[in-house]
């Protein structure tokens, strides 16, 4: 028996870790959220969540035209990319395109995407879309419109907790069979500022290195190219302690632990140390928005009161799917939007800027 491959990505962990010791929790995630994205698409009602894009395609019509005025009053510059990181099944993307092409915008197409099973979902809404299993290959010859909707929350999360003998990093071990939190044997005191060191026993201080590395490459690339980026997800604004790890299977939230690659982990977004992170590298960052706030600005109220009076057959799925977004009982409160751009870009609309 000990000689059969592990049919599962649990079974897999318990090995690694019987044969070398706990895990650390940002590798439990890589690689639950690795096999989990590889082998479904997870969207819509059958699958195990909904994004912004599914519930209306006003969502991505008001991102299609934000990025269009921003374009327009930069000149028009040409050749022009659009870069969606984690584009779903495409459907944000070819919403925003349509919008995007009756103000002339129509930008060559760059998908970040990893999974084969969604890329070719993506495929069939964008054709002409090209593929990239990161961000080093895309162009370097132009400016980049940038847009990632419920990405940075799937990358993996770091985890330190204040015990009795300081801090440690937060690891995954094994109770029997049961996967449990343990803390690790290595001091991590020096990785916290010192104004946080001091934080009472039992404090959790998560970071996320993989988005921190995302935005400063997104950074790097709108001060040598030009460009904006939109980043949409759900997350604070302010800085604060405590784990934020989740997991989604069908619709309900689940035990992170119960059945890694089988459920989609996922942790608030820090846009507080994301923005300096992008001020790092002398770009301009916009602000940080309530999505409800956001898309007020950006007038979906008068948009679906005009798709309604269009098709007042749906004026109660459309009124539905607005307040979804924007109520701050949804995701009108919880989602974030932050808006970078190069230094001498223009600033976009609901930034309050």
């Amino acid at each position: 028996m000990t000689g059969q491959a592990p049919t599962s990505q649990a079974e897999v962990f318990r090995r690694l870790i019987r044969a070398t010791g706990p895990i650390s929790l940002a590798h439990y995630m890589a690689e639950s959220n690795a096999r989990y994205y590889a082998g479904r698409d997870p969207f819509g009602s059958g699958g195990d969540f909904i994004t912004a894009p599914e519930i209306s395609q006003m969502f991505g019509e008001l991102i299609g035209l934000w990025l269009a005025d921003i374009w327009l009053r930069a000149g028009r510059p040409m050749p022009v990319h659009y870069v969606e990181l984690g584009p779903g099944r495409g459907t944000l993307a070819s919403d925003a395109l349509r919008s995007m092409k009756q103000y002339g915008l129509k930008p060559a197409v760059h998908f970040v995407e990893t999974s084969p099973l969604l890329r070719k979902a993506q495929q069939n809404a964008v054709p002409d879309a090209q593929f990239h299993d990161d961000l080093s290959t895309l162009p370097a010859d132009g400016p980049l419109l940038i847009v990632g909707n419920e990405f940075l929350d799937a990358l993996p999360v770091r985890q330190l907790v204040r015990t009795a003998d300081g801090w440690r990093e937060r690891m995954v071990g094994l109770d029997g069979d049961d996967f449990v939190f343990v803390a690790g044997d290595r001091p991590m005191d020096a990785a916290l500022p010192p104004e946080r060191q001091d934080a009472a026993e039992e404090t959790i201080v998560e970071t996320c290195p993989a988005a921190a590395s995302v935005v400063y490459e997104i950074a790097g690339r709108l001060a040598k190219q030009k460009g904006t980026a939109l980043l949409i997800d759900y997350g604070h604004s302010d800085e604060r302690d405590g784990s934020t790890l989740q997991a989604v299977h069908a619709h309900t939230k689940v035990n992170p632990f119960a059945a890694p690659g089988e459920a989609d982990l996922t942790a608030l977004v820090d846009f507080a140390t994301l923005a300096r992170v992008a001020q790092s590298r002398d770009i301009a960052w916009l602000g940080t928005a309530t999505q409800g706030d956001w898309l007020r600005a950006l007038g979906i109220e008068a948009r679906t009161q005009a798709l309604s009076e269009r098709a007042p057959q749906y004026r109660t799925e459309l009124c539905a799917a607005r307040d979804r977004l924007i109520a701050e009982d949804q995701m009108g409160h919880l989602f974030k939007v932050m808006g970078l751009a190069a230094p001498d870009w223009p600033a976009g609309a609901g930034f309050g800027g």
